[in-house]
């Protein structure tokens, strides 16, 4: 059985979101990290998994384990029942007009290849351009430098301002007749800043250009409703929004994705073949070649449901308001610059330290048991703008408490003592 809490809706988030209760469904948080109770502020690289999923995926293994479609047995009847449930929770998740317009992938960096290889190899030719941010994951630069490169086209990278936010204005004047698709982060994962993905879609519709947006760091923290942001892709990560690694979602419209060639070939993604001619299946299946990852499908649904019944809202207004206390806290510490103070942002807190490097932050944090990130994020650019080699990143999540945010002000106080 689940353990996952039951929550009335609508109520404020100040009588009703008990994070105390909701760090019960967790089991990784209830340990020490060298003596000391861990406080996991790492949020943006992974999140954790509550019982709920864990449950779940543990379930399918005991009960259910057999391959899905094509069996006519108990086991294989099951199986696919579970997973095609969670396709369905993936559509409402993110308020798809059809469940056929998910595909479900190894995670964002597939999702985002799989449009490059496809959708970008038919549309995108020599002397075309394709549109990006200097705030993005290297995920959402590698593949369309790929495709650039094999098909004589060029990169375009719209500037961010000293505060870490695009600049509209900048970003509109490089749409023009030779751009074939943006592609744009949703919420920085090295910032935390949230973009305007409805003036980017519009801007770009506008010019009839396509938009896929990385919704990595945003699905976990936010509503995300596809249909009123009108974007035509949209991909997001199983491990980022407390299911399990290895799976994720392609979002895309019905109209594009069946425009589109294959990814892969073989297994799902076949209707019929012969050494003459093989006809493709219909979506989303033509985009799932091969045995899928059955049991991360289905902990992925049970993440889904855990996420619904605590409420994005009330998760999105809780992470706010350790964000704000955190922000306030840090930037009163002498010495310590924040990187990234866009008006708009969530979840992340990066900073440097004077004469410190971020890798030593992180070592010494570690010793009183607090997890962060240091380095440059995979996302090299953003560190070069802003004439830094690395930032040391807290990045918060649905779990995380105020007194957490106090163990690490008290950590950053620690490293200067011993460092300073």
């Amino acid at each position: 059985m689940s353990t996952v809490a039951k929550f009335p809706e609508k109520i404020h988030v100040a009588s009703s979101y008990d994070v105390r209760k909701i760090r019960k469904d967790f089991p990784i948080l209830h340990q020490t990290v060298h003596g000391k109770p861990l406080v996991y502020l790492d949020n943006a690289a992974t999140t954790q998994k509550p019982l709920a999923v864990i449950e779940a995926i543990e379930n399918y293994y005991r009960r259910d384990n057999s391959n899905i479609h094509r069996g006519v047995h108990t086991l294989s009847e099951r199986a696919t029942e579970a997973y095609e449930k969670v396709r369905v929770a993936a559509q409402k998740f993110l308020n798809a007009a059809d469940h056929k317009e998910i595909i479900f992938v190894r995670g964002t960096t597939e999702a985002i290849n799989l449009v490059a290889q496809t959708y970008g190899r038919k549309n995108v030719g020599n002397g075309d351009e394709v549109l990006i941010t200097a705030m993005e994951h290297h995920s959402n630069i590698v593949p369309w430098q790929l495709l650039c490169d094999e098909k004589g086209a060029r990169l375009r990278v719209a500037p961010i301002n000293d505060r870490g936010e695009l600049q509209l204005d900048e970003f509109e004047k490089l749409l023009g007749p030779k751009t074939k698709i943006v592609a744009v982060g949703h919420l920085s994962n090295a910032l935390g800043t949230i973009n305007h993905v409805r003036d980017i879609v519009r801007m770009a519709h506008a010019r009839n250009i396509p938009v896929l947006v990385d919704g990595a760091q945003a699905a976990p923290r936010m509503q995300v409703d596809v249909q009123a942001l009108d974007c035509d892709f949209y991909a997001l990560s199983g491990h980022k929004i407390y299911g399990p690694t290895g799976i994720g979602i392609l979002y895309g419209k019905t109209k594009l994705l069946e425009a589109m060639p294959p990814y892969q070939g073989g297994g799902d993604m076949i209707a019929s073949v012969t050494f003459d001619k093989t006809v493709y299946n219909r979506l989303p299946y033509k985009f799932e070649a091969g045995t899928p990852n059955i049991a991360d499908t289905i902990g992925l649904g049970a993440a889904f449901e855990y996420l619904n019944q605590l409420g994005l809202e009330q998760i999105e207004q809780h992470e706010a308001d350790l964000l704000a206390y955190a922000t306030k806290s840090v930037e009163a510490i002498s010495g310590v610059q924040l990187i990234g103070t866009a008006k708009e942002k969530a979840g992340v807190l990066s900073f440097v330290m004077e004469d410190i490097h971020p890798h030593d932050i992180g070592t010494i944090l570690d010793t009183e048991g607090i997890a962060v990130r240091t380095g440059h994020h995979c996302a090299q650019p953003v560190m070069q703008r802003f004439g830094i080699p690395a930032t040391a990143r807290a990045s918060f999540g649905l779990y995380n408490t105020r007194e957490e945010v106090d163990a690490l002000v008290k950590g950053i106080r620690r490293v200067q003592e011993v460092l300073g």
